[in-house]
């Protein structure tokens, strides 16, 4: 039995991966999470096969979340369902650790799949998205300047684009905010903006944010 924690802030879309798993008799969610910390407490103190985690979530990200969980339990696998096209954020969360990606648009079938896959230590990338990842780990890069930044400073940006301040980011992150600072820093430079405001509109330009 594949034992599922399934994380992601809206309790709607989780009743009906609820009802798209409950007929697959190798596969159950064992517990729910609305948000990161209450997803920390689940992996902290049970045993899962297997973490579905949103990365677009309020409070802390699924990027940040999945840098906590792979701290905390490193062998666990953790599939990253995104409401963001592949080639937005794909390379990033394999980069930090995520043994798959895939769309929340993805057929009903297809997710099933990604779980079993993944759970059985496998890696899952939907067609679209394989090639995107592939061809970047071979260094043929030519993705926008967003595809370029770091796992550490997507988290970051991230944060940046939800408003919140330098200090908020360095306690959520347990770095300096003079650390914090000089993320910034090299995030605008490496996107060609100037202030967060222009990074809201780059995001905006790019589908980084709803």
């Amino acid at each position: 039995m594949i034992d599922i924690l399934m994380v992601d802030d809206h309790t709607i879309f989780r009743s009906g991966l609820q009802r798209l798993l409950h007929d697959e008799a190798d596969i159950r969610t064992a517990a729910e999470a609305a948000n990161g910390a209450d997803a920390l407490e689940h992996v902290r103190h049970r045993r899962f096969d297997i973490v579905l985690l949103d990365i677009g979530m309020e409070g802390r990200n699924g990027l940040e979340v999945l840098a906590s969980i792979r701290a905390l339990q490193p062998a666990l696998p953790v599939l990253m369902l995104s409401m963001y096209a592949e080639e937005q954020y794909a390379l990033v969360a394999i980069q930090g650790g995520a043994r798959g990606y895939i769309a929340k648009d993805a057929e009903p079938a297809e997710l099933v799949r990604a779980i079993r896959r993944v759970a059985g230590g496998g890696q899952y990338l939907s067609a679209r998205a394989a090639p995107l990842v592939s061809g970047q780990l071979e260094g043929r890069d030519d993705r926008p300047a967003h595809q370029r930044l770091t796992v550490r400073e997507h988290q970051i940006m991230l944060m940046m684009l939800k408003g919140l301040s330098l200090t908020v980011i360095g306690e959520e992150m347990l770095i300096s905010v003079k650390t914090v600072s000089t993320h910034r820093t090299h995030i605008l430079d490496k996107l060609g903006v100037a202030s967060t405001a222009e990074l809201v509109l780059y995001a905006v330009r790019h589908g980084l944010v709803q």
